[in-house]
Protein backbone atom coordinates (compact mmCIF):
# COMPACT_ATOMS: atom_id res chain seq x y z
CA UNK A 1 0.00 0.00 0.00
CA UNK A 2 1.24 3.49 -1.28
CA UNK A 3 1.37 6.35 1.86
CA UNK A 4 0.63 9.48 0.26
CA UNK A 5 2.66 12.45 1.34
CA UNK A 6 5.67 12.62 4.38
CA UNK A 7 8.86 11.77 4.20
CA UNK A 8 10.63 9.31 6.75
CA UNK A 9 13.76 10.07 7.59
CA UNK A 10 17.25 8.93 6.09
CA UNK A 11 19.28 6.70 7.68
CA UNK A 12 23.21 8.11 7.91
CA UNK A 13 24.35 5.71 5.11
CA UNK A 14 21.08 6.83 2.99
CA UNK A 15 22.06 10.67 3.54
CA UNK A 16 25.93 9.94 2.61
CA UNK A 17 24.53 8.03 -0.68
CA UNK A 18 22.29 10.95 -1.73
CA UNK A 19 25.28 13.09 -0.75
CA UNK A 20 27.34 11.37 -3.16
CA UNK A 21 24.55 11.09 -5.76
CA UNK A 22 23.93 14.91 -5.66
CA UNK A 23 27.41 16.13 -6.01
CA UNK A 24 28.19 13.53 -9.38
CA UNK A 25 24.57 15.50 -10.29
CA UNK A 26 25.86 18.91 -9.65
CA UNK A 27 28.90 18.35 -11.90
CA UNK A 28 26.70 16.73 -14.98
CA UNK A 29 24.22 19.63 -14.70
CA UNK A 30 27.37 22.22 -14.91
CA UNK A 31 29.16 20.69 -17.72
CA UNK A 32 25.83 20.50 -19.55
CA UNK A 33 25.89 24.31 -18.98
CA UNK A 34 23.60 24.74 -16.31
CA UNK A 35 20.69 22.84 -17.21
CA UNK A 36 19.04 19.19 -18.78
CA UNK A 37 16.59 17.45 -19.59
CA UNK A 38 14.26 16.13 -16.86
CA UNK A 39 15.05 12.87 -19.04
CA UNK A 40 18.86 12.63 -18.18
CA UNK A 41 18.36 13.53 -14.41
CA UNK A 42 15.66 10.54 -14.68
CA UNK A 43 17.89 8.29 -16.33
CA UNK A 44 21.22 9.27 -13.87
CA UNK A 45 19.10 8.75 -10.49
CA UNK A 46 17.76 5.60 -11.77
CA UNK A 47 20.42 3.71 -13.68
CA UNK A 48 23.84 5.40 -13.37
CA UNK A 49 26.57 2.56 -12.19
CA UNK A 50 27.01 2.35 -8.04
CA UNK A 51 25.13 5.44 -7.83
CA UNK A 52 21.19 5.07 -9.26
CA UNK A 53 18.61 3.64 -7.66
CA UNK A 54 18.36 0.43 -9.45
CA UNK A 55 22.23 0.32 -9.66
CA UNK A 56 23.26 -0.25 -6.50
CA UNK A 57 20.83 -3.07 -4.97
CA UNK A 58 18.88 -0.07 -2.75
CA UNK A 59 15.83 -0.97 -4.15
CA UNK A 60 13.46 -1.95 -1.73
CA UNK A 61 10.49 -4.79 -2.90
CA UNK A 62 7.32 -5.85 -0.64
CA UNK A 63 6.07 -4.39 2.18
CA UNK A 64 9.62 -3.95 3.68
CA UNK A 65 10.70 -1.92 0.51
CA UNK A 66 9.52 1.00 -1.02
CA UNK A 67 6.77 -0.60 -3.59
CA UNK A 68 4.89 -4.01 -3.84
CA UNK A 69 4.35 -5.25 -7.42
CA UNK A 70 2.01 -8.00 -8.47
CA UNK A 71 3.99 -10.54 -8.44
CA UNK A 72 5.54 -9.69 -4.57
CA UNK A 73 2.32 -9.27 -3.36
CA UNK A 74 0.75 -12.32 -4.05
CA UNK A 75 1.67 -15.92 -6.23
CA UNK A 76 -1.58 -15.66 -7.68
CA UNK A 77 -0.57 -12.99 -10.07
CA UNK A 78 2.15 -15.62 -12.01
CA UNK A 79 -0.02 -18.38 -11.69
CA UNK A 80 -2.53 -16.86 -13.70
CA UNK A 81 0.02 -15.45 -15.93
CA UNK A 82 1.27 -19.03 -16.10
CA UNK A 83 -2.24 -19.88 -17.81
CA UNK A 84 -1.49 -17.14 -20.68
CA UNK A 85 1.86 -18.17 -20.99
CA UNK A 86 1.43 -22.08 -21.48
CA UNK A 87 -1.46 -21.38 -23.68
CA UNK A 88 1.10 -19.44 -25.97
CA UNK A 89 3.80 -21.58 -25.91
CA UNK A 90 1.21 -24.16 -27.61
CA UNK A 91 0.64 -21.75 -30.19
CA UNK A 92 4.07 -21.46 -30.64
CA UNK A 93 4.97 -25.50 -30.53
CA UNK A 94 7.19 -24.65 -27.58
CA UNK A 95 10.41 -21.76 -26.92
CA UNK A 96 11.44 -19.71 -24.51
CA UNK A 97 10.91 -17.20 -21.86
CA UNK A 98 12.60 -13.35 -21.91
CA UNK A 99 11.80 -11.30 -18.76
CA UNK A 100 13.07 -7.86 -18.94
CA UNK A 101 13.94 -6.32 -15.40
CA UNK A 102 12.79 -9.77 -13.20
CA UNK A 103 12.84 -7.35 -10.05
CA UNK A 104 13.74 -9.64 -6.99
CA UNK A 105 12.93 -12.95 -9.57
CA UNK A 106 10.15 -14.03 -7.35
CA UNK A 107 7.79 -13.92 -10.74
CA UNK A 108 10.63 -15.62 -12.20
CA UNK A 109 10.27 -18.57 -9.59
CA UNK A 110 6.78 -18.62 -9.22
CA UNK A 111 5.83 -18.48 -12.87
CA UNK A 112 8.29 -21.63 -13.71
CA UNK A 113 6.53 -23.25 -10.64
CA UNK A 114 3.38 -23.22 -12.08
CA UNK A 115 4.55 -24.18 -15.49
CA UNK A 116 5.99 -26.92 -14.19
CA UNK A 117 2.73 -27.71 -12.53
CA UNK A 118 1.06 -27.16 -15.90
CA UNK A 119 3.54 -29.71 -17.38
CA UNK A 120 4.73 -26.69 -19.95
CA UNK A 121 8.03 -25.50 -18.90
CA UNK A 122 9.80 -23.32 -21.73
CA UNK A 123 13.00 -24.66 -22.94
CA UNK A 124 15.12 -21.38 -21.37
CA UNK A 125 13.93 -18.66 -19.16
CA UNK A 126 16.32 -15.55 -20.14
CA UNK A 127 16.53 -12.39 -17.43
CA UNK A 128 17.17 -9.79 -19.38
CA UNK A 129 18.67 -7.51 -16.02
CA UNK A 130 20.90 -4.51 -16.51
CA UNK A 131 21.77 -4.51 -12.21
CA UNK A 132 23.91 -6.59 -10.98
CA UNK A 133 22.69 -6.27 -7.37
CA UNK A 134 19.35 -7.14 -9.01
CA UNK A 135 21.09 -9.93 -10.60
CA UNK A 136 22.81 -11.83 -7.48
CA UNK A 137 19.53 -11.20 -5.47
CA UNK A 138 17.26 -13.07 -8.44
CA UNK A 139 20.22 -16.14 -8.97
CA UNK A 140 20.10 -16.41 -4.53
CA UNK A 141 16.15 -16.33 -5.00
CA UNK A 142 16.02 -18.97 -7.53
CA UNK A 143 18.67 -21.02 -6.40
CA UNK A 144 16.90 -22.48 -3.56
CA UNK A 145 14.87 -24.20 -6.52
CA UNK A 146 18.07 -25.78 -8.39
CA UNK A 147 16.03 -27.79 -10.51
CA UNK A 148 14.03 -24.71 -12.16
CA UNK A 149 17.30 -22.49 -11.58
CA UNK A 150 19.07 -25.14 -14.14
CA UNK A 151 16.72 -23.52 -17.12
CA UNK A 152 17.59 -20.04 -16.02
CA UNK A 153 20.27 -17.60 -17.32
CA UNK A 154 21.04 -14.15 -17.12
CA UNK A 155 22.24 -11.39 -19.71
CA UNK A 156 22.19 -7.42 -19.63
CA UNK A 157 20.83 -7.24 -23.02
CA UNK A 158 18.12 -8.53 -25.51
CA UNK A 159 18.28 -11.68 -27.21
CA UNK A 160 20.59 -11.30 -30.19
CA UNK A 161 19.60 -14.79 -31.60
CA UNK A 162 16.08 -15.87 -33.30
CA UNK A 163 13.87 -17.67 -30.64
CA UNK A 164 10.29 -17.89 -30.35
CA UNK A 165 8.31 -18.43 -27.45
CA UNK A 166 6.74 -15.62 -25.00
CA UNK A 167 8.71 -12.05 -23.79
CA UNK A 168 7.39 -10.63 -20.60
CA UNK A 169 7.68 -7.02 -18.86
CA UNK A 170 6.04 -6.63 -15.81
CA UNK A 171 6.68 -2.63 -14.38
CA UNK A 172 9.18 -2.18 -16.34
CA UNK A 173 8.24 0.21 -19.25
CA UNK A 174 6.74 2.41 -16.13
CA UNK A 175 10.63 3.17 -14.87
CA UNK A 176 11.76 4.26 -18.73
CA UNK A 177 13.13 8.01 -18.31
CA UNK A 178 10.49 10.75 -19.85
CA UNK A 179 10.84 14.36 -20.75
CA UNK A 180 8.52 16.63 -19.15
CA UNK A 181 6.24 19.39 -20.99
CA UNK A 182 4.09 22.16 -20.69
CA UNK A 183 1.41 23.39 -23.07
CA UNK A 184 2.31 27.02 -24.38
CA UNK A 185 -0.19 28.13 -27.26
CA UNK A 186 0.60 26.19 -30.01
CA UNK A 187 3.93 24.79 -28.73
CA UNK A 188 5.31 23.43 -25.49
CA UNK A 189 7.95 24.09 -24.02
CA UNK A 190 10.54 21.51 -21.72
CA UNK A 191 10.73 21.26 -17.88
CA UNK A 192 14.42 20.63 -17.05
CA UNK A 193 16.39 20.22 -13.61
CA UNK A 194 18.45 23.15 -12.71
CA UNK A 195 20.91 23.57 -9.48
CA UNK A 196 19.40 25.36 -6.73
CA UNK A 197 22.14 25.96 -3.98
CA UNK A 198 22.40 22.22 -2.86
CA UNK A 199 19.53 20.85 -4.43
CA UNK A 200 18.18 20.85 -7.68
CA UNK A 201 14.50 22.42 -9.22
CA UNK A 202 12.66 22.25 -12.07
CA UNK A 203 13.25 24.97 -14.93
CA UNK A 204 11.22 25.96 -18.36
CA UNK A 205 13.54 25.74 -21.77
CA UNK A 206 12.28 25.96 -25.20
CA UNK A 207 11.20 22.37 -26.40
CA UNK A 208 14.37 20.69 -28.43
CA UNK A 209 12.83 20.15 -31.97
CA UNK A 210 12.16 16.14 -30.99
CA UNK A 211 9.94 17.33 -27.81
CA UNK A 212 8.21 20.19 -29.99
CA UNK A 213 7.22 17.37 -32.66
CA UNK A 214 6.41 14.74 -30.59
CA UNK A 215 4.08 17.44 -28.59
CA UNK A 216 2.50 18.45 -32.04
CA UNK A 217 2.17 14.80 -32.85
CA UNK A 218 0.17 13.67 -30.14
CA UNK A 219 -1.86 16.91 -29.88
CA UNK A 220 -3.28 16.13 -33.37
CA UNK A 221 -4.27 12.81 -32.81
CA UNK A 222 -6.12 13.74 -29.74
CA UNK A 223 -9.93 13.95 -29.79
CA UNK A 224 -9.75 16.97 -27.15
CA UNK A 225 -7.58 20.14 -26.94
CA UNK A 226 -4.88 20.52 -24.14
CA UNK A 227 -5.45 23.40 -22.30
CA UNK A 228 -2.60 26.14 -21.35
CA UNK A 229 0.39 25.54 -19.11
CA UNK A 230 -1.32 21.76 -19.07
CA UNK A 231 1.89 19.21 -17.88
CA UNK A 232 2.49 15.81 -18.61
CA UNK A 233 5.31 13.51 -19.93
CA UNK A 234 6.64 12.10 -23.11
CA UNK A 235 8.81 8.65 -23.35
CA UNK A 236 11.20 9.12 -25.76
CA UNK A 237 12.85 6.00 -25.44
CA UNK A 238 10.26 3.75 -25.45
CA UNK A 239 10.29 2.90 -29.16
CA UNK A 240 13.97 2.00 -29.13
CA UNK A 241 13.61 0.02 -26.56
CA UNK A 242 10.58 -2.56 -27.65
CA UNK A 243 12.06 -2.32 -30.85
CA UNK A 244 15.48 -3.98 -29.01
CA UNK A 245 13.44 -5.82 -26.71
CA UNK A 246 11.39 -8.21 -29.64
CA UNK A 247 13.65 -7.59 -32.26
CA UNK A 248 15.11 -11.18 -32.20
CA UNK A 249 11.72 -13.05 -30.90
CA UNK A 250 10.71 -14.59 -34.43
CA UNK A 251 7.17 -15.98 -33.27
CA UNK A 252 5.24 -15.71 -30.29
CA UNK A 253 3.84 -12.77 -27.86
CA UNK A 254 5.38 -10.23 -25.92
CA UNK A 255 3.15 -9.08 -22.70
CA UNK A 256 3.77 -6.02 -20.79
CA UNK A 257 1.74 -5.44 -18.02
CA UNK A 258 1.99 -2.13 -16.08
CA UNK A 259 0.22 0.71 -15.14
CA UNK A 260 -0.98 3.21 -17.77
CA UNK A 261 -3.75 4.60 -20.04
CA UNK A 262 -4.60 4.78 -23.92
CA UNK A 263 -2.88 8.26 -25.44
CA UNK A 264 -6.98 9.89 -25.08
CA UNK A 265 -6.97 9.37 -21.44
CA UNK A 266 -3.87 9.57 -20.76
CA UNK A 267 -3.61 12.96 -22.06
CA UNK A 268 -6.98 14.22 -20.81
CA UNK A 269 -7.61 17.39 -19.96
CA UNK A 270 -8.60 16.68 -16.15
CA UNK A 271 -4.99 14.97 -15.95
CA UNK A 272 -3.01 18.51 -16.21
CA UNK A 273 -0.25 17.64 -13.53
CA UNK A 274 0.89 14.16 -15.75
CA UNK A 275 1.55 10.97 -13.91
CA UNK A 276 5.13 11.41 -12.71
CA UNK A 277 5.74 10.63 -9.17
CA UNK A 278 8.28 9.35 -6.47
CA UNK A 279 8.22 6.42 -3.93
CA UNK A 280 10.52 5.78 -1.15
CA UNK A 281 9.23 3.42 1.54
CA UNK A 282 5.69 3.52 0.11
CA UNK A 283 5.27 7.07 0.89
CA UNK A 284 4.54 9.46 -2.37
CA UNK A 285 7.33 11.52 -2.78
CA UNK A 286 6.52 15.16 -2.24
CA UNK A 287 9.95 16.85 -4.36
CA UNK A 288 10.73 14.44 -7.53
CA UNK A 289 13.97 16.09 -7.64
CA UNK A 290 14.94 15.37 -3.53
CA UNK A 291 16.56 12.18 -2.34
CA UNK A 292 18.30 11.48 -5.44
CA UNK A 293 19.32 7.94 -5.94
CA UNK A 294 17.31 6.78 -2.83
CA UNK A 295 14.23 6.69 -4.53
CA UNK A 296 12.29 5.15 -7.34
CA UNK A 297 10.95 7.70 -9.92
CA UNK A 298 7.98 6.48 -12.61
CA UNK A 299 5.34 7.95 -14.95
CA UNK A 300 2.20 6.15 -16.31
CA UNK A 301 2.69 3.63 -19.28
CA UNK A 302 0.83 5.58 -22.54
CA UNK A 303 0.13 2.32 -24.35
CA UNK A 304 -1.38 3.46 -27.43
CA UNK A 305 2.33 4.70 -27.81
CA UNK A 306 3.74 1.38 -26.89
CA UNK A 307 1.20 -0.10 -29.58
CA UNK A 308 2.11 2.27 -32.23
CA UNK A 309 6.50 1.25 -31.08
CA UNK A 310 5.23 -2.30 -31.66
CA UNK A 311 3.04 -1.38 -35.07
CA UNK A 312 6.68 0.04 -36.29
CA UNK A 313 8.87 -3.59 -35.16
CA UNK A 314 6.09 -5.50 -37.00
CA UNK A 315 3.94 -6.86 -34.16
CA UNK A 316 0.00 -6.74 -33.76
CA UNK A 317 -2.18 -5.99 -30.72
CA UNK A 318 -3.35 -9.06 -29.44
CA UNK A 319 -5.13 -8.13 -26.82
CA UNK A 320 -5.80 -5.15 -24.54
CA UNK A 321 -7.42 -4.88 -20.84
CA UNK A 322 -7.33 -4.36 -17.54
CA UNK A 323 -5.54 -6.30 -15.09
CA UNK A 324 -8.89 -7.24 -13.19
CA UNK A 325 -10.82 -8.68 -16.53
CA UNK A 326 -7.19 -10.36 -17.13
CA UNK A 327 -6.91 -12.26 -13.70
CA UNK A 328 -10.47 -13.12 -13.81
CA UNK A 329 -10.25 -14.72 -17.52
CA UNK A 330 -7.22 -16.43 -16.84
CA UNK A 331 -8.95 -18.51 -13.40
CA UNK A 332 -8.05 -16.25 -10.58
CA UNK A 333 -11.17 -17.59 -8.42
CA UNK A 334 -9.44 -21.10 -9.46
CA UNK A 335 -6.15 -20.50 -8.51
CA UNK A 336 -7.21 -18.48 -5.17
CA UNK A 337 -9.69 -21.82 -4.32
CA UNK A 338 -6.88 -24.35 -4.86
CA UNK A 339 -3.94 -22.45 -2.70
CA UNK A 340 -6.63 -22.07 0.11
CA UNK A 341 -6.97 -25.67 0.39
CA UNK A 342 -5.26 -26.68 3.39
CA UNK A 343 -4.22 -23.63 4.26
CA UNK A 344 -4.24 -22.43 7.65
CA UNK A 345 -6.92 -19.15 8.77
CA UNK A 346 -4.09 -16.26 8.14
CA UNK A 347 -2.98 -17.58 5.09
CA UNK A 348 -6.48 -17.78 3.80
CA UNK A 349 -7.47 -14.19 5.04
CA UNK A 350 -3.91 -12.92 3.33
CA UNK A 351 -4.90 -14.26 0.01
CA UNK A 352 -8.43 -12.67 -0.30
CA UNK A 353 -6.66 -10.01 0.92
CA UNK A 354 -4.18 -9.65 -2.24
CA UNK A 355 -7.12 -10.45 -4.72
CA UNK A 356 -8.88 -7.66 -3.48
CA UNK A 357 -5.56 -5.54 -4.05
CA UNK A 358 -5.16 -7.18 -7.55
CA UNK A 359 -8.94 -6.91 -8.86
CA UNK A 360 -10.41 -3.59 -7.53
CA UNK A 361 -10.81 -1.09 -9.21
CA UNK A 362 -9.56 1.80 -6.56
CA UNK A 363 -6.41 -0.69 -5.93
CA UNK A 364 -4.61 -2.32 -9.05
CA UNK A 365 -7.39 -4.00 -10.91
CA UNK A 366 -7.81 -1.05 -13.24
CA UNK A 367 -5.05 1.08 -12.95
CA UNK A 368 -3.00 -1.84 -13.99
CA UNK A 369 -3.01 -3.16 -17.62
CA UNK A 370 -1.52 -6.43 -19.68
CA UNK A 371 -1.43 -5.91 -23.51
CA UNK A 372 -0.17 -8.48 -25.79
CA UNK A 373 2.00 -7.94 -28.61
CA UNK A 374 2.32 -10.39 -30.82
CA UNK A 375 4.62 -11.56 -34.28
CA UNK A 376 3.19 -14.77 -35.87
CA UNK A 377 0.35 -15.76 -33.56
CA UNK A 378 -3.22 -14.98 -34.10
CA UNK A 379 -5.63 -14.06 -30.96
CA UNK A 380 -7.87 -14.40 -29.40
CA UNK A 381 -5.57 -15.34 -26.12
CA UNK A 382 -7.43 -16.29 -23.41
CA UNK A 383 -6.41 -13.30 -21.17
CA UNK A 384 -8.78 -11.14 -22.76
CA UNK A 385 -11.94 -13.40 -23.38
CA UNK A 386 -13.35 -11.09 -20.77
CA UNK A 387 -13.22 -7.56 -22.49
CA UNK A 388 -10.79 -6.45 -25.19
CA UNK A 389 -10.06 -2.56 -25.05
CA UNK A 390 -8.20 -3.07 -28.58
CA UNK A 391 -9.86 -0.54 -30.10
CA UNK A 392 -9.62 2.48 -27.11
CA UNK A 393 -6.01 2.34 -28.04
Amino acid sequence: MLIPGGEDPLTVEETLHGEKVAARLRALVTAAGGWIPFSQFMRFVLYEPDLGYYATGRVGFGTEGDFVTAPELSPLFARCLARQVAEILALTGGGDIVEYGAGSGRMALDLLTALERLDVLPGRYRIVEVSAPLCARQRALLDGSPRLAARVEWTDSPPADAWRGVAIANEVADALPVDRFRILGDGCEAQGVVIAGQAFRFEPRPADAALAAAVAALRRRLPHSLPERYVSEWCPSLPAWFAAAGSALERGVFLVADYGLPRSHYYHPSRAGGTLCGFHRHRRAENLLARAGLQDLTAWVDFSALADAAAAAEFTIAGFTTQAHALGALGIDRELAELQRGADERTRYQLVQSVQTLMLPGEMGERFKLIALGRGIDGPLAAFQFRDFSSNL
